[in-house]
């Protein structure tokens, strides 16, 4: 909401139009800092405001932009009190909370904050960018969280049924979901474990690609856990003998989070686990995945082509669908039809045609491919090519003026082609159809807020692929651990990339069936990084450690 006392202020410097601020003054969003839009004005300028407004209030002005706060200090007031006083810590002494603002008029309100904070306060005048960006610093409490969870229920027939259901399972029970809901979400969690075995019922989070042991509730709560979770998804109740699967629409802190729930029969109960697909973290600017210029300019040189083959390749959780779905969005224009099946989908892409495999409608890949090539296509997006028939129906749409983009599970770029041809695809189809081929891995992040150099011998450096001469000049850095990170050392990942495209000579090396270690060969010598390059120029650049390098790539042995 837009503060009337803000409009004043405004008004008294002249700096914007009155007839302008009247449609802000309209909007009534509590959960939101209207004033914010003044930024969007072409002809408003914030730092000059800030400067004249602190002048006509003798108050002290401090441009924040560049000013270090520590994330401490930003805990002292909870999100939804910064909503309701427009004032946000940035210091704390004996003698006062230093308190940033960009509306004088909170000066007024001066006792209800010292009763806020529980110790005196003094104002800080800043520009309202420079507000703006702390604020987005902030983070919700927990509770704040936890009271925001809203269920998201689509059929109103299964609403009946699903609160007579309820009834059963006590408010506690209800209340601790929620929590651990509230809790991965806040951790930035990938998935959450429900695991029950003879003595004991575990909670596990994966955080940055690793599990980690968050909560071992009483035995006695397994069963009502794990039956208010089925009722949310949708899922059958009485059927603990075979595997489901069902899908949760929440509410969580204002943001729409899609949670895919699979069940699975154990010894001791049934196992769950959620995988959290938050649309507001999907990173879908294709020069932030982890690219290199020379890797970003090949892959997108391969997906620019009006027709062909293009293909992403790695382990599960590697991120090829976040790759796949940049690459949409950068083909994503008004003149393309652009159809996806995928099993199952996992966000939604406006301006997409997107399917779900559906098995027991016989809807699977192979058939939704075919009924694609009736719909006028222009780009075809394959979620996973599996066996011959889906290689066969892509390989000919792709050689029918069509672009496919689609995955394969293979080690690397290279033995993607031999996986083809091993397949009983023809080496010529392959020659024909496909234009790149990327093979990628993630790795954690080192944490900005406790990261440090790392003393690592030469010789180990050397055998992780670094030269001689190199190796005595790099410096290698690692997370000491922190509360931010929770000691872990390390806060989100990074992809590393191998683009390989298929170059004239690659494709006569195709045409003899030569292995995948000379296809690699001839693409290095193309000038093609490997995994272990990029992983090894990312931990050079301080983003990764040599841990994570090992780990997610393999030598080159050449």
């Amino acid at each position: 909401m837009f503060r009337k006392e803000f409009a004043t202020v405004i008004a008294k410097t002249g700096m914007i139009p009155a007839k302008d601020l009247r449609p802000l003054l309209q909007k009534k969003e509590n959960q939101k800092i209207t004033e914010f839009e003044v930024l969007d004005f072409d002809f408003f300028d914030d730092l000059k405001f800030a400067k004249q407004v602190a002048e006509n209030y003798e108050m002290t002005f401090l441009d924040l932009s560049q000013a270090r706060i520590e994330e401490p200090i930003l805990t002292l007031i909870r999100k939804s009190d910064v909503l309701k006083y427009r004032c946000i810590p940035i210091q704390k002494t004996a003698k006062f909370v230093s308190l940033a603002v960009y509306d004088p008029s909170v000066v007024d309100i001066k006792d209800d904050l010292q009763i806020l904070f529980q110790h005196p306060v003094e104002f800080i005048l800043t520009n309202l960018s420079s507000w703006k960006s702390l604020f987005d610093r902030l983070k919700e409490s927990f509770e704040e969280i936890v009271g925001s969870i809203k269920e998201l229920k689509d059929d109103k027939d299964n609403q009946k049924d699903e609160e007579i259901k309820e009834k059963d399972i006590g408010e506690d029970v209800i209340s601790y979901v929620n929590k651990i809901l509230a809790d991965a979400f806040i951790k930035k969690a990938s998935d959450i474990h429900l695991e029950p075995y003879e003595k004991v019922f575990r909670v596990r989070f994966r955080i940055d690609g690793s599990l980690i042991e968050v909560e071992q509730p009483n035995k006695k709560l397994m069963l009502p856990m794990i039956s208010r979770i089925k009722i949310m998804a949708q899922m059958d109740i009485s059927e603990k003998r075979k595997p489901q699967d069902g899908r949760i629409k929440l509410f969580i802190n204002e943001s729409p989070i899609d949670y895919r729930v699979s069940s699975l029969p154990t010894l001791f109960g049934e196992k769950i686990v959620l995988r959290l697909l938050d649309s507001s973290n999907l990173q879908l600017d294709m020069t932030k995945l982890g690219f290199d210029l020379d890797q970003l300019k090949n892959f997108q040189e391969g997906i620019y082509q009006p027709y062909g083959m293009c293909l992403v390749t790695g382990p599960t959780g590697s991120g090829k669908t976040t790759t796949l779905y940049s690459a949409l969005e950068d083909l994503n224009k008004i003149d393309s039809n652009i159809s996806t099946v995928e099993d199952p989908v996992e966000f939604n892409l406006q301006g997409v045609n997107q399917c779900n495999i559906r098995k027991e409608v016989g809807l699977d890949f192979a058939s939704a491919l075919k009924s694609f090539l009736r719909q006028d296509p222009d780009i075809i997006m394959v979620g996973e090519i599996r066996d011959l028939e889906v290689g066969e129906i892509a390989i000919e749409a792709a050689l029918t003026g069509h672009l496919v983009l689609s995955t394969l599970h293979t080690n690397d770029a290279a033995s993607t082609i031999t996986r083809l041809l091993n397949m009983g695809i023809e080496p010529f189809l392959v020659v024909g159809s496909l234009n790149v081929v990327v093979a990628q891995r993630l790795c954690r992040k080192i944490c900005p807020y406790c990261k440090e150099e790392d003393s690592i011998p030469i010789g180990q450096l050397i055998s992780c692929g670094i030269s001689k001469s190199s190796a005595q000049k790099v410096k290698v850095f690692r997370g000491k651990g922190c509360k931010s990170c929770n000691s872990t050392g390390y806060q989100g990942r990074i992809a590393i990339y191998e683009v390989l495209n298929v170059s004239p000579r690659i494709k006569e090396l195709i045409l003899k069936n030569e292995s995948s270690d000379e296809i690699k060969k001839q693409a290095i010598r193309e000038g093609m990084k490997t995994l272990r390059m990029s992983a090894l120029i990312k931990a050079v650049q301080g983003l990764t450690t040599l841990d994570e390098v090992v780990t997610n790539s393999s030598t080159d042995k050449f």
